[in-house]
């Protein structure tokens, strides 16, 4: 059975964190949509590139904030 995790209420928008301890950079944006296993779906813009990109919130909730 999936996990279900609660819609990220508290989702820091314009917080900017890392992929990893030494990973490119991205800014939070907003939450896109619920997937079939209660993940929740985000709207991340890249730093460098300013390229957008769809993220996990269970994985953006492990990543460090940036330096």
């Amino acid at each position: 059975m999936p996990t279900v995790l609660e819609m990220p209420q508290e989702l820091a928008q314009g917080k900017v964190k890392s992929f990893g301890v030494f990973g490119p950079k991205y800014e939070v944006c907003n939450v896109l949509r619920q997937l079939v296993d209660g993940d929740w779906m985000v709207r991340i813009k890249l730093v460098e590139t300013g390229e957008e990109a769809e993220y996990r919130y269970s994985h953006l909730m492990n990543d460090p904030e940036a330096r």
